[in-house]
């Protein structure tokens, strides 16, 4: 059971699995195949020519 003190994690990086309670500004939003993807900051830097490229996640 969670604890009222303790939100549950709303946002978690499709990558490396990282959690946040909120959006941090840092983070990157995909769309593939009508479904958004959010990638936390270390997983989008290090595919960011891939992101550019408009591949699909599952390619990098």
């Amino acid at each position: 059971m969670n604890d009222a003190s303790t939100p549950e994690p709303r946002y978690v990086c499709a990558r490396c699995g990282r959690t946040a309670p909120e959006l941090p500004v840092t983070w990157t939003c995909s769309v593939e195949n009508g479904t958004r993807h959010y990638f936390c900051e270390d997983c989008a830097r290090a595919n960011l020519r891939a992101i550019e490229g408009r591949l699909d996640s599952s390619w990098w």
